[in-house]
């Protein structure tokens, strides 16, 4: 008889594996969170009002977790509350990883209760310009049942769960005119990938993981119409790539299209 390894098999499958490894309690965490995506309203909450945030309504990891899976301190803690507020600033930075002028960054919030487990991650407007709150979360949706690479520390969206939505893709003149000139512009037959670096404030990062402070942000913009259509990057550790037409309904998408090439804007020039 075929053996079905449910929810439950696979959690107690891997805790065995793992704790039989040396300090490895955090990936079992991280892993219960990633199980409660499965059931993603249960454990899950979008706030979109006046910021972005994924609220965390059965906390599982601890805020000294996040620093044992990406290496890296955060760049600033306080109090707030009963808990406490980390976070992760990074900074645009030329090819010699010196920040430029005029200064640009983005932030992550991390909140944490008073067992000093998450309960809340905020998202900068300014990272929402590459990463648009419906796609980001149609993105964490899609992580229900997806592959995980340890090695890599890449968690891979499953196919079968991406939820498909109606939304305008960002243009490529507003991006540019949030985030200035690329370091970098690779031409490719019917796209453009414009290259950002974003530099982490941190300190005593663990030898050996220093080249986790930088984020190296690449931009895939599709030459017809302007649209971004794909968003990578790593991310204090976190690495994330999301091809957003993978999540447009064919009709809605089809829609926007003809608009945009009815409207023939041409986007501003690289400053």
């Amino acid at each position: 008889m075929p053996v079905t390894v449910t929810r439950c098999h696979r959690f107690v499958l891997l805790s065995i594996l793992l704790i039989g490894l040396t300090g490895c309690m955090y990936w079992i965490r991280a892993y219960q969170t990633y199980l409660q995506l499965d059931e993603f309203d249960q454990y899950f909450a979008i706030e979109d009002k006046k910021a972005f945030a994924v609220l965390f309504k059965a906390p599982i990891l601890y805020s000294d977790d996040f620093v044992s899976l990406s290496k890296l301190q955060p760049s600033s803690s306080m109090p707030l509350g009963n808990g406490k507020r980390w976070t992760y600033i990074f900074r645009k930075v030329d090819s010699r990883q010196l920040i430029v002028k005029p200064g640009l960054s983005f932030y992550f919030d991390l909140d944490f209760n008073n067992e000093n487990r998450i309960a809340q991650w905020t998202f900068s407007p300014l990272f929402l310009q590459i990463a648009p709150p419906k796609f980001l979360e149609a993105s964490l949706r899609s992580l229900a049942g997806g592959e995980i690479n340890k090695e890599k520390g890449q968690l891979k969206a499953n196919a079968s769960s991406i939820v498909k939505i109606s939304a305008q893709l960002p243009q490529k003149a507003t991006v540019l005119e949030q985030l200035g000139t690329p370091l970098e512009i690779q031409q490719e037959d019917k796209q453009e990938i414009y290259i950002y670096h974003f530099l982490l404030d941190t300190h005593d990062i663990e030898p050996g993981y220093e080249d986790r402070a930088l984020s190296v942000v690449r931009l895939t913009f599709d030459n017809a119409n302007h649209e971004l259509v794909r968003m990578g990057g790593q991310f204090a550790g976190l690495k994330i790539s999301i091809d957003y037409r993978k999540f447009l309904a064919g009709d809605a998408h089809d829609s926007i299209a003809n608009q945009t090439n009815t409207n023939d804007t041409a986007p501003r020039q690289l400053r």
